[in-house]
C-alpha cells in the first residue's frame, strides 16, 4: 500500500516537495536493473517519499539516464514524483569531451543546455526545482536570474534555487530573482551552517533548506573517528529512550530547527530510507539537540 507523501512547500514562490527527499547520487554504483530501479522508486512512494534529488554529473552524468529508464518502463510514475537537479559544475568526462578542465560555468548557454540535456535524460518535459550546483566566481546574476526566468517561462523549469551557497551569494541571486532554497551539507558532524548565516537567511527569507548528507556520508554511524564515536553515543542513548535507530535521532536532529529543513537520503535500502521518514514523528527538546550538538562540536555551549 503506498503511503500519501506528505509535500512541504519550500518557500511561497517553491515547489512542494516530500518531507524526506530520496537522493540518487549513487544510483550507478547500485547495479540495478531497470526493473529494480522502478521497484525502489516505488518503495519510496510506498513510504511518502516522492521527491528525488539529481545532478546532471551524478554517476559520471549517467544517473538521470537510469532513473529516465526506470520512468520510461512505468510511466505511471512521472505524475506522482517530483524531480530536482542541478548543474553547473563541468566534469572533464568522455561523456563531455568538450570539457577540457574541471570548473564551473552559470553562463546561460551552459545552464539552458544543461537543462536540455536533463530533460532528454529522464525522460521528461519539465524539471520541479533546478539548483545552480556549486558557487561560481564568475556569475553574473543579471544574466542568470534572465536564464533563470526564460527557462520558467518556457514551463521547461517550474522553479530554481542555489546549492552549497553562502548567504552573500544566495543574496546576489534573490535579489534579482527568487530563489526556492539553498541546499547545504548540514549533520551533527557538519556545523558550519548553523552558525555562519545560512540557516538564519532561510528563516529570514521563508525558504526551506535541502540538507545533504545528513549521516556524513555513513560517518555517523560507522565512523570510528572521536566525534563520530561521540554523536553516535549521544544519538543512540536518545533513540534508546524512544525506541527508534540513531539514523531516525539523527535525522530528528536536523528537523527540530526551526528553518524547517527537508533532508535528503542518500541510500538504496528502503529500510534506510524508512528511519528517515520515521523521523517526521519525532520531537527533540531544546536540551536534547543540544546534547548531539555538543557531542559533535566536541565542547559545551560557550
Amino acid at each position: 500500500m503506498t503511503a500519501p507523501a506528505t509535500l512541504v512547500p519550500l518557500s511561497a514562490d517553491g515547489p512542494a516537495l516530500s518531507a524526506v527527499v530520496a537522493g540518487v547520487w549513487r544510483m550507478a554504483a547500485w547495479e540495478m536493473d531497470v526493473a529494480q530501479r522502478v521497484r525502489w522508486i516505488e518503495g519510496c512512494l510506498a513510504l511518502g517519499v516522492s521527491t528525488f534529488d539529481h545532478a546532471d554529473i551524478y554517476g559520471d552524468y549517467r544517473v538521470e539516464a537510469l532513473f529516465g529508464e526506470a520512468l520510461a518502463a512505468e510511466p505511471s510514475l512521472r505524475d506522482r514524483v517530483q524531480l530536482v537537479t542541478k548543474c553547473g559544475i563541468k566534469l572533464v568526462s568522455p561523456r563531455r569531451p568538450d570539457h577540457a578542465r574541471k570548473s564551473y560555468d552559470s553562463s546561460p548557454a551552459h545552464v539552458t543546455a544543461s537543462v536540455e540535456q536533463s530533460l532528454r535524460a529522464l525522460g521528461v518535459d519539465h524539471l520541479d526545482l533546478l539548483l545552480l550546483h556549486r558557487p561560481d566566481p564568475l556569475l553574473d546574476p543579471d544574466a542568470l536570474a534572465e536564464t533563470f526566468r526564460a527557462l520558467r517561462e518556457s514551463g521547461k523549469v517550474r522553479h530554481v534555487g542555489v546549492s552549497n551557497h553562502t548567504p552573500s551569494q544566495l543574496a546576489l541571486l534573490h535579489a534579482r530573482h527568487p530563489v526556492a532554497t539553498n541546499q547545504v551539507e548540514l549533520s551533527p558532524l557538519h556545523l558550519t551552517p548553523l552558525h555562519d548565516g545560512t540557516l538564519d537567511q532561510c528563516l529570514s527569507l521563508g525558504i526551506r533548506p535541502m540538507l545533504w548528507s545528513p549521516l556524513a556520508g555513513g560517518r555517523l554511524l560507522a565512523g570510528d573517528d572521536p566525534a563520530a564515536v561521540r554523536v553516535r553515543a549521544a544519538l543512540e542513548a536518545l533513540g534508546a529512550e524512544r525506541g527508534a535507530s540513531a539514523a531516525t535521532m539523527a535525522f530528528a536532529w536536523l528537523l527540530r530547527h526551526p528553518s524547517r529543513p527537508v533532508p535528503i537520503t542518500g541510500t538504496r535500502r528502503l529500510e534506510g530510507i524508512a528511519e528517515a521518514v520515521a523521523a517526521l514523528g519525532v520531537a527533540l527538546s531544546a536540551e536534547d539537540w543540544y546534547r548531539v550538538w555538543e557531542a559533535g562540536a566536541g565542547h559545551e555551549v560557550p
